[in-house]
């Protein structure tokens, strides 16, 4: 969703690199990989997953990843439907500077809603945004429940959490979908990194 610029008497400045020119020392195509999906899918274990994989072979990244932006960038966001909105649309345009400037961003967000992640993607130039839905099933999502947060929102001790009292928007378009209940972490991992090598992102290994 576009929003009105409320700052008066900027300018959009240019640098001396550009973003080809950071491209081309790296040795890899930039690009934000958007994961999503369920709390408990796997989105940050396959993210961290898939950074190793990519750092291993030299390439500059980074990820982004829901709990630690609420720590600081956006710590005055609750879980409101316009504070998820806002969530997102404030992490869209950090993974489109890190973007930008070289780097294979990777974002792990449940970003619940078709419509920001259409923003998130609307941002990117074209080709450069992935979504990679990590899709598993709620009961194992439940049943994995790494932080315990299901059996909160079960409890009623946690309002509008997604799957139990807010809702979640499955990815209609998504580039990938991973059912990380059916495969395991390295097969998810190679996944990822063979669709990057199909589009370009990554070179051939040996190239």
């Amino acid at each position: 969703m576009k929003r009105e610029v409320k700052s008066q008497n900027i300018t959009k400045t240019e640098g001396k690199v550009d973003h080809d020119a950071r491209v081309a020392r790296n040795g890899h195509k930039a690009a934000i990989l958007w994961f999503t999906g369920l709390s408990g899918a796997g989105k940050s274990t396959l993210a961290q997953a898939v950074e190793a994989a990519l750092f291993e072979r030299r390439c500059h990244t980074y990820i982004l990843d829901g709990d630690n932006i609420r720590f600081g960038l956006n710590r005055d966001l609750g879980f409101s439907p316009e504070d998820r909105t806002e969530n997102i649309r404030r992490i869209s345009e950090v993974a489109k500077l890190m973007m930008d400037a070289g780097t294979i961003c990777l974002t792990a967000f449940i970003s619940p809603y078709i419509v920001d992640r259409q923003g998130a993607r609307a941002i990117a130039p074209e080709g450069k945004f992935i979504e990679i839905y990590t899709k598993c099933s709620l009961d194992e999502c439940e049943r994995r429940d790494p932080k315990g947060l299901y059996k909160k929102a079960r409890a009623g001790e946690i309002p509008e959490f997604t799957g139990i009292s807010a809702p979640y928007e499955e990815p209609e378009h998504a580039e990938l979908v991973i059912e990380t209940d059916k495969h395991d972490l390295q097969a998810c991992v190679r996944l990822v990194l063979d669709y990057l090598t199909e589009q370009g992102i990554l070179k051939v290994d040996g190239d």
